[in-house]
């Protein structure tokens, strides 16, 4: 990004009535706790330069409706870099977010840690990390925008720490900033489209649609309910199947309705989470999010027909977290043949990530809604519904495994495929009568 606005100018795309939260005073030794020559003169020009007496402005505001703490980092004060002065408005900042009940938004751009305050500047980081988690743990949610550049500790506390993390187009995002990175090492792997990819932020926001999109964020994170999410309707067939093989013809025909299709159907308005924070995405197999339906914020994880793959677990894992974290329903659709057991696969870790959801799931305090919407495919599938709080469509199955791999387990022919899936009682009403399922109406 060549055109790098500054704090209050980021404040200025988001709200109207900005309001500075006062900062605590700190007595420093001339030229800083490490006597660095020059120092102060140094924050003097920084200063004069940008009308701001610290590298971060925090306050509260309104984006879009919504009251929020905003903390902007002003990148033409020393970079950016945190101090300890830093550390007490951050603080500062965290703490009156909490005992206001309010989120928290921080708009960084920051180049790390401040070098002419030593490791008392690094330990800030921790400083951070501390306010971030009794945030976290007071149900707030943390929606961080990164700005140009966002790197170095700023980014492993206040960015890549956040529940949310929306990017601005083109913005240097990462934990090496351009001065510090080996001589050859590729620029774009350090920028916030590539942090998109590797899943560790969850969109691109263009700074016109920034304001909205923020606050529809915040919105729905910022509205707790106790309630289940409703079961939604069929979208498809309405008559039960007659056979085993009948079901499994249905919910695989390719003009069943997907998740999107149910997704734009329940939900008013819904925004998207994308990726496991683990160096993965998996947009092809798995949908996560939160959305409104009739006026409610629900959280999402809905499976899309393809095999899932373990980023697409780890997604849903971190969505269900995150939504009990902040007092939020979910609804889950399960659509899947079963989880992807390709090589790469095992080698990005199925099976812990496939445990891991079924252990979040089990013990989440959030009520979890669960509609089979067409293939149930093995423990791939079952991860993602809900014990006693699973429904399916009437073109839907679930099963241990699909007919044509239990027949080869079985050391059947193919011809026996259609009589084993009518054996394994896969359909829908057969699930009821067997207690996996839920009818509709219970």
């Amino acid at each position: 990004m060549t055109d790098r606005p500054t704090a209050r100018e980021t404040i200025a795309l988001v709200t109207d009535d900005f309001t500075e939260l006062p900062y605590p005073p700190r007595n420093s030794a001339p030229d800083g706790p490490l006597a660095w020559q020059g120092y102060d003169a140094s924050r003097a020009r920084a200063a004069e330069r940008t009308g701001e007496q610290e590298s971060v402005a925090c306050g509260t505001a309104h984006v879009e409706g919504t009251r929020a703490v905003l903390i902007a980092f002003e990148f033409g004060f020393l970079g950016g870099s945190l101090g300890e002065r830093t550390g007490d408005r951050l603080e500062a900042a965290y703490t009156y977010a909490r005992e206001h009940r309010l989120p928290v938004v921080p708009l960084v751009a920051t180049g790390g840690s401040r070098m002419q305050e030593g490791m008392l500047a690094l330990t800030q980081l921790q400083r951070v990390a501390r306010q971030s988690a009794l945030t976290r743990e007071a149900g707030l949610p943390q929606t961080a925008v990164l700005r140009d550049p966002t790197t170095g500790g700023g980014w492993a506390t206040l960015g890549a720490g956040a529940d949310v993390i929306l990017a601005l187009p083109g913005a240097q995002v990462g934990f090496a900033g351009s001065r510090v990175r080996p001589p050859d090492a590729d620029p774009t792997a350090y920028t916030a489209e590539a942090q998109v990819a590797a899943g560790a932020a969850d969109a691109i926001v263009p700074p016109e649609e920034l304001r909205e999109t923020l606050g529809l964020w915040l919105r729905l994170l910022s509205a707790p309910s106790d309630a289940p999410a409703p079961v939604p309707s069929p979208l498809g067939a309405t008559d039960l199947p007659a056979t085993g093989w009948a079901a499994v013809r249905r919910a695989r025909d390719p003009q069943r309705p997907r998740a999107e299709a149910y997704l734009d159907v329940y939900f008013a308005h819904r925004v998207t989470i994308s990726g496991d924070r683990c160096g993965g995405t998996d947009p092809a197999g798995m949908l996560c999010g939160f959305g409104e339906h009739e006026g409610r914020t629900i959280a999402y994880a809905a499976q899309t027909g393809s095999a899932t793959r373990p980023a697409g677990y780890r997604t849903a894992t971190r969505l269900i977290r995150l939504a009990e974290r902040l007092g939020i329903p979910v609804l889950t659709l399960v659509d899947t043949p079963g989880a992807a057991n390709d090589a790469e696969a095992e080698r990005q870790g199925a099976g812990a990530a496939i445990a891991d959801l079924f252990l979040t799931v089990a013990s989440a305090r959030t009520p979890i809604t669960t509609l089979v919407i067409g293939e149930g495919g093995s423990g791939g599938a079952l991860a993602l519904a809900a014990p006693g709080s699973t429904w399916a469509t009437p073109d839907s199955y679930f099963s241990v495994i699909a007919p044509e791999p239990a027949a080869a387990i079985l050391k059947r022919p193919a011809e026996e495929v259609e009589a084993t899936a009518d054996q394994l009682r896969i359909r829908p009403q057969d699930l009821v009568e067997l207690g996996v399922i839920r009818e509709h109406g219970s």
